[in-house]
């Protein structure tokens, strides 16, 4: 039917002529249906011409059938995602009307189709911006079915099918996978919906479906129908697998569960319930996202466990005290016999009534299923042993009349003594055979396959020949006649007649035909199956068929030629060689045959495997390997693998095959699935199929390379040998990452006895035969290494970490032995095995302790994943502040620390930081970033502080004027030009370092009994970028610093006189408090003060005497050139450090 599909049109109108509901519709129907699955190409149109015509008809065979159809449309048929669209947008208003059918089936059935219905429609609607029409229908059905599951009056099925339907609306109105390379563009969810849209409301939706998880879970532990957990178990599994973020509320939900609400029903029940909660929970604990939660999910198991066990004993425990009360009920019971004693026959009446209605009542009402059944079987046998087997067969004959069943064996006779019947005697001469058993016999247990085959011709031949006299004489009568006497010794057996190729193909086909044949009658025959149980009519036809093409006769080609002469030897050769043909073409028609229904045929051509392997012609098996990979197998096509686990014997070419189905992205299931079962159940070719798993683990397609590792992670650890044979590949496959010498670093062995292992080779290095190579690597990394190939060398391994944490140790090593393309590659792909692991893990937090030398910078990179989304844990801290008291490593270590350090920390290490300031923007930002995150920002107004702190506690982080004097106190540990550089940063912050935290800054530091070098330097960057600190630095600041004979200091003189000039005419006043000398000293090296400063102290017409003397310091200089105004990039370039 799949290969000739039938026209639709005819067939339906051809079903709606016969009668309706009648059997010969349903097999039109059934007939259509089967074709419309394997060619699905008209359903649509078919599905929205009828499910119109249908709904509003009562039930009816024709109604069902659509909407068994369209359900197997939306749901289960192979047509595009846009067609099934369609459908269901085209169905859905229909399908709204059949909820409110009368009908439970057609409900049952019209929610199957919208649960389907649903997530296609919403992801189509999320795009399209004007069906509202259709999402107010696509709601309505969604609250009608929602209905159905706290409707008191809804059946079972409709209620398990509404539940459905609701866990399928929580994974489209939930958010799917975050991470872009995993999502599934299959999978409509929550996050598909535009934030603009305009009527699907996207948080409402959210809303509404986490409510309706809540419902679920509530359901779970308040629910006493198992039918309804088991339906909601059952789904949950698909949830965990889509919606990775909702595994730790389910894991939660479960673990916690107990069997409170179903107290009250069967233990059978319960235990069912107890059976899906664990069998859930193992399945989560097995998949990707369990190993996050491996100990909440053994604890809820182990506890399960108990709870099981304890309830198991308790109900034997009450099926023992209910089997006892039994017996002894009945052990107290009085006879039913009639007392001797009362002579009344009234009264003997009443008692002989009474125990036996009690009895009858006692019985109705007792439930057996209490008893064990051990008690239960020897009830049984007690009360058949009651009735003669006479009486049991009437009573069985009777029974089924009553129920009018076929009439079993008829109840025996009186027996009658027999009839004496002759006796043939035997003539003379002749053996005396023992009787025939006339009874059925299984011709697949008679001895065929050695004794007969091998022994009965020789036999037949020596009694034909006339060689045994003793065969002569038994076969002749001694009162024949001597003329009738035979003699065989001429005799020859007339050759079989030679047929042609056509006829003996009808010959061959005309007897499988009538074995066939057989087979049915066979299968008619209801008495078979008792007989020979185990094998079936089919089994004896497969039997008989390949036995006819495997168990042929051989050519001789051995003899000598009858004359004893020389004969051509081409007939012979040219006969054996047809002979051996037609063989071949037998078995070419029989793999012809198995291949167009290979699935179904599996039986078969096991069965023929067997055969030719028994009778030694394994090159057989290539017939079938070769021909099943044209278009098969598919990669839904288990019935392959089966067939290679089955044969007793295969070819050492089926690795090759099964390597390139595994890489063909259509069929790489079957391939996989082989090669594991190989692995698995044959340990003859466990070592070969496992090498080719591993080396498929470095394969460049991802796709190909994931498939491989999830194959064989799931024998690591514990499964021996294939988990050390698994440990050992991966880590040679990391070895090969790990710097090799150069063929000119080798050096050349001269003693002649010196073997490979006298070279002077580094620690973790291997020369190039020793390493570990596969077809999909190349011989030698290239060099810079790109990530794509770094990755085929470690994502098993990073896989396999997961489950044994001691490889990290192997990675660490291994790393401090790798170029440094390679290094960079692996701190890019190591991020998400480092987030899977944890900051929590312990032994990540041991390798970054006591990371081998070479691996620091893999240890920091850890160190960052940690903390770029969170803030580290007090453990965290801890370990990198004794890590970096210990060992002398690079400051980066403290940047995703600091801002978890108390203050004194902060204050202790923040030089250090700073000290990787270099001039590169890139310091420069992670600089910014550190003060961002310990420097509290100033206040607007006094009591508000930023909501944005990574901090809580605000007494812990630094003020701005604590920095800024820090990285001035500090100079000399940070080093003048980074400390520039910090400066330089902070006074880029300008919501932080305003005016007045600078004004601070300049008067705590002013204050300090030694002045730091670069003080005048950010008193000239202050006054340049804010205006408004001129006067507190022209009236209080340069004050203080001559108070303090600031000239003393060369470098800091300096910055005062540029500061000076930079501020004038504002610093004039300060200016004529210096010494005359030191004023002199001022305006040699700044003659261009000496006008403003003449004109200043001209128009102050003070002491004249002071005023002359200051005329005298800055005489006439009418010719001094005006000076040109300075900018503040000039004025920091020129200041001294």
């Amino acid at each position: 039917m799949a290969g000739n599909p039938v026209d639709p049109l005819q067939t339906l109108s051809a079903a709606l002529a016969v009668p309706a509901d009648s059997k010969e519709q349903a097999d039109i129907l059934a007939t259509l249906r089967e074709s419309l699955e394997a060619h699905p190409n008209p359903i649509p149109i078919l599905c929205t011409t009828l499910i119109k015509t249908v709904s509003s008809a009562g039930d009816s065979l024709l109604k069902r059938w659509v909407l068994d159809l369209l359900h197997f449309a939306i749901s289960r048929s192979n047509l595009s995602t846009e067609v099934r669209t369609q459908l269901a947008s085209q169905s859905v208003d229909t399908l709204v009307t059949l909820l409110h059918d009368s009908n439970t089936r057609t409900v049952k059935v019209s929610i199957q189709c919208l649960t389907s219905v649903y997530p296609l429609l919403f992801r189509s609607l999320c795009t399209n911006r004007t069906l509202r029409q259709q999402w107010d229908v696509l709601s309505q059905c969604k609250a009608r079915i929602l209905e159905f599951i706290w409707s008191p009056n809804a059946s079972s099925g409709v209620k398990l099918s509404a539940i459905k339907f609701m866990q399928r609306v929580i994974i489209v109105q939930t958010r799917g996978i975050s991470d872009p390379r995993l999502q599934n563009k299959n999978d409509p969810n929550i996050a598909n919906v535009p934030a603009d849209h305009p009527f699907i409301p996207g948080p409402a939706l959210e809303a509404e479906g986490m409510k309706l998880l809540e419902s679920v879970i509530t359901m779970l532990y308040t629910s006493q129908n198992p039918e309804l957990l088991s339906a909601i178990l059952h789904s949950w599994s698909n949830l965990v697998k889509q919606r990775p973020a909702l595994v730790h509320l389910v894991v939660s939900s479960l673990s916690s569960w107990t069997p409170a609400a179903l107290s009250g029903l069967p233990a059978s029940s319960i235990k069912s319930v107890e059976k899906a909660v664990r069998i859930l929970l193992i399945h989560i604990s097995r998949g990707p996202h369990g190993s996050s939660f491996g100990a909440q999910i053994n604890e809820a198991l182990s506890q399960q466990a108990a709870r099981m066990e304890r309830a198991s004993a308790e109900e034997k425990a009450r099926k023992a005290a209910v089997a006892a009360s039994a017996t002894e009920a009945t052990r107290k019971r009085p006879s039913s016999t009639p007392a001797e004693q009362p002579s009344d026959a009234k009264r003997m009446r009443v008692d002989a009534d009474i125990p036996g209605n009690a009895s009858a009542a006692f019985l109705a009402s007792f439930d057996f299923t209490t008893l064990p059944i051990s008690l239960i079987t020897d009830l049984i046998v007690a009360n058949l042993q009651a009735f003669t087997e006479p009486a049991l067969l009437e009573l069985v004959q009777a029974y089924r009349q009553s129920r009018g069943l076929a009439p079993g064996l008829p109840a025996p006779r009186t027996p009658q003594p027999p009839q004496p019947t002759p006796e043939p005697t035997p003539a003379p001469g002749l053996s005396t055979e023992p009787p025939v058993k006339d009874e059925p016999v299984d011709p697949l247990q008679m001895d065929i396959d050695e004794e007969e085959m091998e022994y009965e011709p020789d036999r037949l031949n020596m009694e034909l020949s006339g060689d045994e006299t003793i065969a002569e004489e038994e076969t002749i009568p001694a009162d024949l006649p001597e003329a009738l006497t035979l003699d065989l010794l001429d005799s020859k057996i007339l050759e079989p007649k030679e047929l042609t190729d056509v006829e003996r193909n009808a010959l061959i086909r005309g007897s499988v035909a009538r074995i066939w044949d057989g087979t049915e009658e066979l299968k008619a025959d209801s008495i078979v199956p008792s007989q020979w149980p185990g094998a079936s009519p089919t089994d004896m036809w497969m039997m008989l068929i390949v036995r006819m093409i495997t168990r042929v006769a051989h050519l001789d080609g051995d003899q000598p030629p009858e004359d004893g002469g020389d004969e051509p030897k081409v007939p012979q050769e040219k006969t054996a060689l047809d002979f051996y043909s037609r063989q071949d073409n037998l078995r070419q028609t029989l793999c012809d045959y198995i291949m167009a229904d290979f699935p179904s045929r599996l039986r078969l051509v096991t069965t023929w495997m067997n055969e030719e392997w028994y009778n030694d012609l394994v090159s057989t098996y290539q017939t079938v390997l070769e021909g099943k990979p044209e278009g098969k197998p598919d990669g839904k096509d288990k019935a392959f693998a089966r067939f290679l686990l089955d044969l007793p014997s295969v070819p050492p070419d089926v690795l090759g095959l099964l390597r390139d189905l595994s890489v063909d992205p259509d069929k790489m299931h079957v391939g996989f699935t082989s090669l594991r079962e190989f692995v698995l159940e044959r340990p003859s070719l466990r070592v070969e199929a496992l090498q080719v798993l591993l080396e498929l683990t470095t394969h460049p397609d991802p796709v190909t390379r994931r498939a491989a590792i999830n194959t064989v992670r799931r024998w690591v650890p514990g499964i021996e040998p294939m988990d050390s044979m698994i440990r050992d590949f991966a880590l040679q496959i990391l070895r090969r990452l790990q710097k090799r010498p150069s063929k000119e670093e080798v050096p050349k062995v001269t003693d002649e006895h010196a073997g490979p292992g006298d070279e002077n080779m580094e620690d973790g290095q291997l020369p190039s035969e020793d390493l570990m190579q596969t077809p999909y690597l190349t011989e030698e990394l290239e060099l810079p290494a790109q990530k794509a190939h770094v990755l085929q060398h470690v994502e098993l391994l990073f896989a396999l970490s997961v489950k044994i944490p001691e490889f990290l140790d192997e990675i660490f090593t291994a790393y401090g032995q790798m170029e440094l393309s390679v290094q960079e590659a692996v701190q890019d792909l190591i991020t998400a095995l480092i987030k899977s692991l944890g900051s929590s893990n312990g032994k990540l937090l041991t390798l970054m302790r006591t990371c081998p030398p070479g691996s620091e910078s893999l240890a920091l990179r850890v160190l960052t994943i940690f903390t770029e989304h969170g803030r580290p844990s007090a453990q965290l801290v801890a370990l990198v502040k004794g890590l970096i008291s210990d060992r002398d490593l690079d400051a980066r270590f403290l940047i995703p620390i600091i801002a978890e350090m108390d203050k004194p920390d902060i204050l202790k290490y923040l030089p250090r930081i700073v000290s990787i300031l270099n001039g590169q923007q890139e310091p420069k930002n992670l600089v910014r970033s550190v003060f961002s995150s310990v420097v509290t920002t100033p206040p607007q107004t006094f009591g508000t502080v930023s909501s944005n702190l990574p901090r809580v506690r605000q007494s812990e982080l630094l003020t701005p004027a604590e920095l800024m004097v820090l990285l001035h106190e500090a100079e000399k540990e940070i080093g003048l030009k980074s400390a520039i550089e910090a400066i330089g940063v902070c006074f880029s912050m300008t919501d932080v370092f305003r005016s007045e935290i600078l004004a601070v800054v300049m008067q705590q530091i002013v204050d300090e009994p030694v002045l730091p070098v670069l003080f005048l330097r950010t008193v000239i960057q202050a006054v340049t970028t804010y205006r408004t600190l001129v006067g507190f630095v022209s009236t209080t600041l340069l004050s203080r610093l001559i108070t303090k004979k600031i000239w003393q200091n060369p470098h800091l003189w300096e910055g005062f006189i540029r500061c000076a000039k930079v501020i004038a005419p504002a610093s004039f006043g300060a200016l004529l408090q210096l010494p005359k000398e030191q004023l002199r000293e001022l305006v040699d090296k700044q003659p261009s003060l000496k006008s403003g400063l003449r004109e200043y102290v001209t128009k102050r017409a003070g002491n004249k005497a002071r005023v002359a003397g200051f005329l005298d310091i800055f005489g006439e200089d009418d010719d001094a050139s005006p000076v040109a105004p300075v900018t503040p990039d000039v004025i920091m370039a020129s200041t001294p450090v």
